[in-house]
């Protein structure tokens, strides 16, 4: 991750939540006062964005923390995370923003992993899309990474993907890629979205480095996979879930990207419990 840029949302978002000050907080606590506090798990899944979590409280200051888990490990209900000690201000002000941070990049990496699990037996890698939430893309990406998933481009100037809009703006998939190559040059793999078997025999013939499979039936895919028979690395897309993504998997395809890792996840249950005055 790119840590100016961390710290730059992290800012943002503190003060967000506390423009002026923390009046709960304020009126309560004292500003020398110390506790402790723990880090608890309330269900099963994959812990992911701890590294985020403890530059909010580095951010405010004066919280030391020590952490039971890393990034990809496996946790369960009633596990203790981490244990934070320090300025009971600064961990009560910034508990919210640090909770949501891991709570939703948790979920994202234990539906990642879930989907990745389905798909073990069989050469296909998944991918995560660009249907991410504005502004936390970052996060977002690196939990499908924790979780056992394969980032796909990070930004429109990552990679050429040439989607039905680019071909309809075209005219066909040939126009497409010979104005993308003419612009372009040679250097950068191009891929290109199909949604029949028709398009993926004009991908073929375009030398086309990647060709999608959007929104196919299991038949037509498996029928698309024969067809490219290696001309082509393949990537399955649409409607990719837990129900669908192991029967799209032994078509054969390469990868598959699925938008539901990053949009369809349930935030992961974690809470900062048991203060004590230390």
């Amino acid at each position: 991750m790119n840590w100016f840029a961390v710290d730059d949302f992290l800012i943002n978002s503190l003060k967000e939540d506390m423009p002026y000050y923390d009046l709960t907080t304020d009126s309560i606590v004292n500003d020398d006062s110390l506790c402790s506090i723990e880090l608890i798990c309330k269900e099963d899944g994959i812990i992911a964005g701890l590294p985020v979590f403890k530059r909010v409280f580095e951010l405010l200051g004066n919280v030391d923390i020590s952490f039971n888990f890393k990034d990809g490990d496996i946790i369960k209900k009633g596990d203790i995370i981490a244990n934070l000690k320090g300025n009971t201000k600064n961990i009560l002000s910034g508990e919210r923003l640090a909770l949501n941070i891991i709570q939703r990049m948790s979920g994202i990496a234990t539906l990642t992993n879930n989907l990745v699990k389905e798909i073990s037996h069989t050469k296909a890698k998944l991918l995560d899309t660009r249907k991410t939430t504005p502004g936390l893309r970052m996060f977002e990406k690196y939990a499908v990474k924790i979780g056992g998933g394969v980032n796909h481009r990070y930004s429109l100037s990552d990679g050429i993907l040439i989607k039905d809009n680019h071909i309809k703006a075209a005219g066909n998939i040939t126009n497409a890629v010979t104005l993308v190559r003419n612009n372009i040059g040679n250097l950068k793999k191009i891929e290109v979205e199909t949604e029949s078997i028709e398009e993926v025999k004009e991908a073929i013939l375009t030398n086309a480095d990647i060709i999608m499979l959007d929104n196919m039936s299991i038949e037509t895919m498996n029928d698309a996979v024969k067809v490219i028979d290696g001309a082509a690395l393949t990537e399955a897309s649409g409607n990719i879930d837990l129900s669908t993504i192991k029967s799209v998997a032994e078509t054969g395809v390469d990868f598959i990207s699925s938008g539901a890792t990053t949009h369809s996840y349930k935030s992961l249950d974690i809470s900062l419990k048991n203060l004590k005055y230390i």
